[in-house]
């Protein structure tokens, strides 16, 4: 699908790139975007009275319009430019949980969660004794019923993946959402690997603050956002401060913040990276989310049953329908098959996906992962088969 789009896919040395949950490759349509602002009319944003600055905050501003579609939100001030998904769940447990959280506090998480979306409420748990439980994962899956009992009167803070960056599981975030807004739980979720592949409506799924990154979504690296809740985001606290998100100080200490969404947007932004975000969205509505999720699922059906009649391949998430693939060659160390199947131009990721104690759960420390995106196709996908195959010979490839 659009192949035509990725120069990197139409080089005479054939690429066949299957790590897509890591980041994902960038069309034509973003990479002249961004190009066009660093040679057509750059300048800084929110800082000029001349003609380029103007067209630079048209064009950033714009971006904050398109992403309040892309998640169907009520304010553009609610859309917040971050460097990353990782900088924005920082800003949400440092910048707001820490001045709302007290001691005894609970926080339910999964062991199944990215790095990004523990390590910041591991250090909250240090700094101010919060408390961490994880809801039991059945069968690798978050279910209701297993959120419903893990929550008490001390539970304060749910803050779970849409869709896990290992296995690729969706969870119930529609009803999860219902249950903290019954129980007066602030609900965060990490988006990063739901918000490039499927419709997100954070309103109708009770979602108070959102993290995701655009080069997940054919954007580029180093620019992401934080959606949150318009009178949540009047409560967080800056987690950086300095030009842009000041009305006023003095020699006496007196700060005046700016209004939302400026106040949590310190310094000179990522202008090329929002503007190449913007491209994306762009991109990605105009072929659409279901059929863009069709296609991914219509690839994992056919991998897994080209896989599995390859005996020595082993599988963990067969059965969930997403675009990702979890497993193992038997015997052979992750990182291993990974080495090998480069040797052939096939792009995987290996090793624990930075969520570390997974393992706990899924009792395998490390895998391979193939994660399929909107340009892969099913000829790529019998090339991997081929390789696979033959992968008696792996260790005269690696060694």
């Amino acid at each position: 699908m659009n192949r035509e789009d990725f120069e990197i896919l139409n080089q005479e040395e054939k690429l066949i790139y299957f790590d897509n949950s890591a980041t994902t490759l960038k069309p034509k349509q973003v990479v002249d975007s961004v190009v066009d602002y660093y040679t057509k009319y750059t300048a800084n944003a929110h800082r000029g009275d001349y003609d380029n600055s103007l067209k630079v905050d048209m064009e950033y501003e714009g971006v904050r319009d398109k992403v309040q579609k892309l998640l169907h939100n009520r304010s553009r001030k609610e859309i917040v430019f971050t460097s990353g998904a990782t900088a924005s769940l920082n800003m949400i447990v440092f910048g707001f949980m820490k001045y709302q959280l007290k001691e005894g506090d609970e926080v339910l998480l999964t062991k199944a969660e990215h790095a990004s979306n523990i390590l910041p409420w591991v250090t909250l748990a240090k700094e101010i004794g919060i408390i961490i439980r994880y809801i039991p994962l059945e069968n690798h899956l978050v279910t209701v019923e297993n959120v419903e009992k893990m929550i008490t009167p001390n539970t304060k803070v749910i803050s779970i993946a849409h869709v896990t960056n290992v296995l690729g599981d969706e969870r119930p975030i529609t009803e999860i959402g219902e249950l903290c807004s019954k129980n007066e739980i602030y609900f965060v979720v990490d988006g990063s690997q739901s918000v490039p592949h499927m419709t997100v409506d954070v309103e109708k799924q009770n979602i108070d603050f959102l993290a995701f990154s655009a080069h997940k979504m054919l954007g580029p690296t180093g620019v992401g956002v934080l959606y949150g809740k318009e009178e949540l985001l009047e409560r967080l606290e800056p987690t950086s401060l300095g030009g842009g998100m000041n009305a006023s100080f003095d020699s006496e200490g007196e700060i005046e913040y700016k209004a939302l969404p400026s106040r949590l947007e310190a310094g000179t932004p990522n202008i090329a990276g929002v503007i190449g975000l913007g491209s994306a969205i762009d991109y990605l509505l105009s072929i659409g989310f279901d059929r863009i999720h069709d296609h991914e699922l219509e690839l994992k059906k056919y991998a897994v049953e080209a896989l599995e009649k390859i005996p020595n391949i082993i599988l963990y998430n067969k059965e969930l329908e997403n675009g990702m693939i979890a497993f193992n060659i038997d015997g052979v160390f992750s990182q291993d098959t990974a080495v090998y199947l480069n040797h052939y131009h096939i792009c995987v990721r290996a090793g624990n996906h930075c969520a570390k104690i997974l393992k706990e759960d899924l009792q395998v420390k490390n895998t391979c992962r193939i994660s399929f995106y909107l340009y892969n196709t099913k000829e790529e996908i019998d090339e991997l088969i081929r390789v696979l195959k033959n992968s008696e010979d792996i260790f005269k490839v690696v060694l």
